[in-house]
């Protein structure tokens, strides 16, 4: 089994540790700049390329002709391709003998996309999922492998659903690759009238606005968290928002109900407000940053 793995973000890791036997080469995003002095990094999965001694590429564009014919080289029986990054061209994905085989963050045809967990999430869905897929040059429209079903905790973040589904899109990935280069396995296409869509993330989407309902709220601090992070624009400037919960008290929307833990009304709910960063500080507690802000109930945060 020779295997050519494109993945980029922390979702691929589990994948590539559990076919690394059978991967003559990894592809990745190229180094992008993060952190507060916005270095260079390169991706997780390069760094695990690195770890675990496989050659790695990190082409800016993977349909560029010089890279196709890289690929072509390989001679691989299939291409394996989770949370990569880019969509792949009809020329990448017949580079290999069995074409390219998708691990996609949920139960497509729903959230088809770049942030299906987090789509997911901000849905209040309760059941999400890994499908593997055979690839064509559409956004995960491709015929349908397989589908393992995850139910969604109340309080699970993106970060620890993400864990979990990797774990599982691990076990797809060793249970039916050698199935699927034998050339015999099931294919079923996709309604595409049940299609939704998973769109990339933007930081403002993050924000919690005390005027929205306090359940929509905790689903939207559960998508974003850990990445980008949900924050509040308070009256004590960015309020970034590591640990909450749901509480069921009630009061006036930005109204602190409770300085510990510290608890903010919201519109129809509340949410404690557990671990909090304000701007230019570190992480603390809400109640840490009630007593600094003198916040006792009755006062406004917003």
């Amino acid at each position: 089994m020779s295997l050519i793995y494109f993945g980029t973000g922390p979702f691929a890791l589990p994948a590539l540790r559990a076919l690394a036997d059978s991967v003559s080469l990894v592809v990745t995003q190229p180094d992008r700049p993060s952190g507060r002095g916005m270095r260079l990094q390169p991706s997780p999965v390069k760094l695990l390329a690195i770890e675990l001694g496989i050659a790695f590429e990190t082409p800016e564009k993977s349909r560029a002709p010089e890279f196709v014919e890289r690929l072509q080289a390989e001679t691989a029986d299939a291409l394996v391709v989770a949370s990569y990054g880019q969509i792949l061209s009809q020329r990448v994905l017949d580079s290999a003998r069995m074409g390219g085989i998708n691990l996609h963050g949920s139960i497509l045809p729903k959230y088809r996309g770049a942030a299906p967990i987090q789509r997911c999430i901000l849905a209040g869905e309760a059941e999400t999922g890994v499908t593997l897929m055979q690839m064509d040059k559409g956004m995960d429209t491709g015929d349908v492998i397989e589908v393992a079903r995850l139910a969604i905790g109340a309080d699970e973040t993106y970060g620890e659903l993400q864990d979990r589904l990797a774990l599982v899109a691990a076990e797809l990935a060793l249970d039916w690759m050698p199935k699927i280069l034998s050339g015999t396995y099931p294919r079923t296409p996709q309604d595409g009238d049940q299609a939704t869509v998973a769109p990339k993330i933007e930081k403002a989407e993050a924000e919690l606005s005390v005027e929205r309902d306090a359940s929509g709220e905790y689903n939207r601090f559960r998508a974003f968290t850990p990445a980008p992070g949900a924050f509040i624009k308070s009256s004590h400037g960015i309020l970034r928002v590591s640990s909450a919960r749901l509480s069921p008290l009630k009061g006036g929307p930005g109204q602190v109900l409770k300085s510990s833990p510290l608890t903010i009304g919201f519109q129809d709910g509340a949410l404690e407000l557990i671990e909090v960063q304000p701007e230019g500080k570190k992480r603390m507690s809400g109640k840490d940053f009630a007593n600094g802000a003198r916040l006792r109930p009755g006062s406004c945060l917003v």
